[in-house]
């Protein structure tokens, strides 16, 4: 992270601050919705299941109502008392009706039974079976002669001792209607009569209940797109199920528990939601059947748009990071690009803007930075000038020129009296030398001069080397015209005969030549001494690069060359390798910029050579 820039980090600042809240809030609401949407739906799905048990226990219980008005109705009465004896013994003839009366009270039952059916359509059919298993009813009729008292129904009832009993589908018995219902239409319900006074049973009333009824109640009640309601009984029998069900069957081993309950089952691959409620009354359960996917639309709905919050809310964060990041690394970067050109040397480079905040500070102190540093340079460059300036005017004073060059002169022609010619002509070398190198306090002087310069030199070191040292010089005629910066090849030759020519065994060369190239003077000082390792030459050539002017070195040349002319008078050598090579490229560089300087090339045991790339100075004014 702290190497990324600083616009990177801006826009994940922005992003992590205004993306995670808001999927963290995304998904806080979906989890919180989806919570108290599921208990609502679960809530009301009971409700609904509440309302249809409550629908099948008012038509239940008209039932059971009905059961007591048939049993307290007079004929119904004289019915089922003709069924028995009391004790069982001989029952009193005045007890017992006449064929007349019984005809009669038969047909008032059967008109008074097809009023219930004619008053509610629910009812399939109504019988009235006493202890003889002789029986009254309007639609429904026995298939057989067996007595109906060994129907498992009429047993189930008399046992029940004449409390209310849902008998259930109508499955295998021995009755039918007119109207034919089939055993999946209709769910009968009977109770017995007992006698008040000896608790005996006298008959049994059964009643068929259209399961039309039930479906009617059920139908409209729909959970989700496929799912349904079904109602069993407390053997888990169908009382009520849809045409085309998900599940068939409950299996038993999916334990009903409790009145009210939930819980979730994988059928065929497929989630379902069971939702049920028990009613206590019919003892039948009323289960919601739903897949789990579609058990709330709602929740669906509500993710989708928080989704697409979020997601809107995303681009417009990441929009607004990027801008944001850019609006305020980009003056940061045009800042830090000014920096740049400024370490690279441009000087002149300042910050413009009108900005007030702290970037805008940062930039009017830059610049109040760069305008001191330039004050600085100038001034240093000034007082360097004026201190060079002062000690080549105290150099000169001290030598005393004209002195020097009548004293050499008359040491020179002493020794051409006396015979002594090789002295005379070291004498007349070195006044030249001194001439040459002070140049009347000019640093720019003809070509032809500087290399007369190196002449008077390299006779002088030949003087006291003989033949151990050997030189060529060459000047091609189109350069010779030309303008140069005072004292450029003494130095570097002076470094070539101690470190090149000294070192090697045998006599060395040193050639010198000047000619012009792709617009630049080349004067190239080459030897065939010592050479340098490449490690050596990296490390001249790094010193090179970073050469500036020192104090020493600020004495300018014409002191370095009486210093090294000095020492060589007292039989000494130079100190320091590459002082005069720096100096030259210091003078150059100072003089005409870094385009010019020097170029060295060097393999160990083969030789040096030094190129001097200088402009063309075609006069004196360069």
């Amino acid at each position: 992270m702290n190497n990324l820039p600083i616009r990177y980090k801006l826009i994940i600042m922005f992003l992590l601050i205004s993306i995670l809240p808001s999927i963290g809030l995304g998904l806080l609401i979906d989890y919180t919705v989806e919570r108290i949407i599921g208990r609502q739906v679960n809530e009301n799905t009971i409700q609904l299941i509440g309302k249809v048990n409550r629908s099948l226990e008012f038509y239940v219980s008209n039932m059971q109502n009905m059961t007591y008005l048939i049993a307290f109705d007079p004929g119904v009465k004289r019915f089922l008392e003709s069924s028995g004896d009391g004790d069982g013994g001989e029952a009193d003839a005045n007890h017992f009706p006449s064929k007349e009366q019984q005809a009669a009270d038969e047909y008032a039952m059967r008109k008074f039974l097809q009023g219930y059916t004619t008053l509610y359509s629910e009812i399939a059919g109504i019988m009235v079976v006493n202890a003889k298993g002789e029986y009254i009813s309007n639609e429904l009729y026995a298939r057989s002669d067996k007595p109906l008292t060994e129907e498992s129904w009429y047993k189930a009832a008399a046992t029940d001792k004449g409390i209310f009993k849902i008998v259930g589908k109508p499955s295998g018995r021995n009755i039918t209607s007119h109207a034919s219902y089939t055993e999946d239409e209709v769910i009968s319900v009977a109770r017995a009569i007992l006698n008040p006074d000896t608790q005996q049973v006298e008959g049994v009333v059964l009643i068929d209940l259209k399961l039309r009824v039930i479906a009617e109640a059920v139908k409209d009640v729909r959970l989700g797109k496929t799912g349904y309601l079904l109602v069993i009984d407390k053997d888990g029998s169908h009382i009520y199920s849809p045409t085309k069900p998900i599940i068939r069957d409950i299996p038993k081993e999916w334990a009903l528990e409790g009145n009210v309950g939930s819980f979730a089952k994988t059928v065929q691959g497929e989630e379902l939601q069971f939702i049920y409620r028990k009613s206590t009354f019919t003892d039948w359960t009323t289960v919601g059947v739903f897949s789990t996917k579609e058990s709330a639309l709602e929740v669906q709905e509500i993710r989708f748009y928080v989704i697409s919050f979020v997601f809107f809310l995303s681009l417009l964060s990441i929009a607004a990071a990027i801008y944001l990041a850019y609006s305020m690394s980009r003056p940061i970067n045009q800042l830090m690009s000014f920096m740049q050109k400024a370490e690279s040397g441009d000087m002149t480079i300042r910050y413009w803007g009108e900005r007030e905040d702290e970037v805008g500070q940062l930039g009017r102190s830059f610049n109040t930075m760069l305008a001191q540093v330039n004050r600085l340079l100038l001034l240093t460059e000034l007082q360097g000038k004026q201190k060079r300036e002062a000690e080549l005017r105290s150099l000169q004073a001290h030598i005393k020129p004209h002195f020097l060059y009548n004293t050499l002169d008359t040491i020179h022609w002493m020794a051409r009296k006396k015979g002594a010619e090789d002295v005379a002509e070291v004498v007349q070398s070195l006044s030249r030398l001194f001439r040459i190198g002070l140049s009347k306090g000019n640093d720019i002087i003809p070509l032809a001069d500087e290399f007369e310069h190196i002449q008077s030199y390299l006779t002088i070191q030949k003087t006291r080397y003989k033949d151990k040292l050997n030189y060529t010089l060459e000047v091609e005629d189109d350069v010779q015209p030309l303008y140069v910066l005072k004292l450029l090849l003494q130095p570097i030759v002076e470094n070539a005969i101690y470190h090149g020519i000294k070192e090697r065994r045998g006599p060395g060369h040193i050639a010198i030549t000047a000619k012009a190239d792709d617009g630049a003077l080349l004067l190239s000082i080459t030897d065939d001494g010592k050479g340098m390792t490449p490690a050596k030459l990296a490390s001249l050539r790094q010193a090179l690069e970073g050469s500036v002017i020192s104090e020493v070195d600020g004495l300018d040349t014409a002191s370095a060359t009486a210093s090294g002319v000095m020492q060589m008078r007292e039989g000494k050598e130079p100190q320091g390798q590459g002082y005069g090579i720096q100096n030259v490229q210091a003078r150059i560089r100072l003089t005409f910029g870094e385009r010019y300087g020097l170029v060295i090339d060097s393999e160990e045991g083969v030789g040096t050579t030094v190129t001097i790339v200088h402009p063309i100075l075609k006069d004196i004014t360069g």
